[in-house]
């Protein structure tokens, strides 16, 4: 397919300067209020336009709807698992079952030190089923309840926390948007990203390490919490897994979008929530047993999802236009894989790591399957550098106000970065053979 290089062109230069704009909002979106999706989607259709003026002036009008196309494609797929994950995610709450848990975790009468080990234990794990969003404000809420009058516990749990939800969800397709890109597109299949579960663990180990002298071991005021999971709260929770083997079956056995099998996962869940609520006219003193699927769409973070369409809409553009190509040449010929992989990871705790592996994924540099690996692992967790690297620290700056802050958290980034390193050390030592291994044609 012809395409044209614009880089030097009226059309790429002004394109480069709407999608510069349009960041730099994102980037000041607490000073502005204005949510991150509208400057970026006012970015992609911008540049989309420039595009399409460009190549309708070269007489390659089919050549702009193809590329168009391709990432409509792309998109839909990423925003239909999505659509999926995150109504799960809602129905769990709002069944009671993150409450559940945290009340359960308050109730145990552990020491300071043991609450951290725990809480980042679980944040760990449960990432990679769950996004490092929830995953971070369940475990925050149980620090929380039990920090109050600590604020340096709460504030070095924090940065435990959001080291503990980004490393745990770079070793699972389900952990982050960046894997489920990596997964959807053919790069890596679902049980190879297993390999990153080391490097992962010592991504969050090490610095956790390190911040847990200065956790006191000592037990808590005493504490209470209780919490009652709405019916059909554990079926959720099945029907949620039973969703994901569904997905990974669609993806491994069937060779059809992993999309698919999320969408009929959501019928699962739509079928068991109308037999529920049927239930209502004969138990009408259970008004709790009230399960509406179609009403959890209404609790999507539209705004995440719309800027998902701008950040892969914009990059995608800046791709057609050729930025992308002259950055892979730049970075992978001139550097080398393994440096340009791992800057590119130190470069998501200050550019969101979607639109960098997005970017990465369109210039689909020539590397070995051990190289592609090492970017997914380094863009997942190299957001936790900074606490404005990820939703995850973003998040909990917001629920501990005051208390989590940039100050607190940049003061354990040297410690962040040894294991930032760790992790890429044990990488290239535990999976050398992975970079002989040619990468899977996609």
């Amino acid at each position: 397919m012809e395409t044209l290089n614009l880089t030097t062109s009226w059309v790429g230069i002004i394109a480069v300067l709407i999608f510069v704009g349009a960041y730099v909002l994102v980037i000041l979106e607490e000073a502005t209020h204005m949510r991150k999706s509208k400057p970026v989607m006012l970015a992609a259709g911008l540049i989309w336009g420039l595009i399409g003026i460009a190549y309708m002036q070269a007489g390659l009008t089919g050549v702009a709807h193809e590329k168009a196309i391709e990432i409509v494609e792309e998109y839909g797929e990423l925003f239909l698992f999505l659509l999926v994950a995150i109504t799960y995610v809602n129905t769990m709450e709002e069944r009671h079952v993150f409450d559940v848990l945290r009340a359960k975790l308050v109730g145990l009468g552990l020491t300071y030190r043991k609450l951290f080990w725990v809480t980042g234990l679980i944040a760990f794990f449960l990432s990679g089923v769950l996004d490092n969003l929830t995953t971070s404000l369940v475990m925050g809420a149980v620090v929380m309840a039990v920090g109050k009058g600590h604020p340096k516990f709460v504030a070095t749990s924090f940065v435990s926390l959001v080291v503990a939800a980004n490393a745990g969800g770079a070793f699972t397709p389900f952990g982050d948007i960046t894997t489920l890109m990596v997964w959807q597109k053919g790069v890596i299949e679902f049980f190879e990203f297993f390999d990153l579960l080391i490097p992962s663990a010592l991504n969050w180990l090490v610095p956790a390490l390190i911040m847990s002298f200065v956790i006191p071991n000592e037990v808590p005021a005493d504490v209470h919490g209780t919490a009652h999971a709405k019916p059909g709260a554990g079926m959720v929770v099945v029907l949620f897994f039973l969703t994901i083997v569904t997905s990974i079956c669609f993806k491994n056995f069937l060779a059809l979008p992993p999309a698919l099998g999320m969408m009929l996962g959501l019928g699962y869940m739509q079928i068991y929530s109308y037999f529920l609520t049927r239930k209502i006219t004969k138990r009408r003193a259970h008004e709790e047993l009230v399960l509406d699927a179609f009403k959890q769409f209404e609790q999507l973070e539209w705004d995440t999802l719309l800027f998902f369409f701008g950040i892969i809409f914009a990059v995608g553009g800046l791709g057609v236009l050729g930025y992308l190509d002259m950055l892979s040449t730049l970075l992978y010929q001139g550097l080398g894989a393994t440096a340009a992989n791992s800057i590119l990871g130190a470069m998501s705790a200050i550019i969101d790591n979607i639109p960098l592996m997005f970017a990465v994924l369109t210039m689909d540099p020539d590397m070995s399957h051990g190289q592609w690996l090492l970017i997914t692992l380094t863009c997942g967790v190299g957001g936790s550098l900074l606490s404005i690297g990820s939703a995850a620290g973003v998040a909990l700056m917001g629920q501990a106000r005051g208390v989590y802050t940039f100050t607190t958290h940049l003061k354990w980034t040297w410690a962040i970065a040894l294991g930032y390193f760790a992790s890429i050390g044990a990488h290239l030592l535990l999976n050398a053979d992975l970079f002989d291994v040619v990468a899977r044609a996609h």
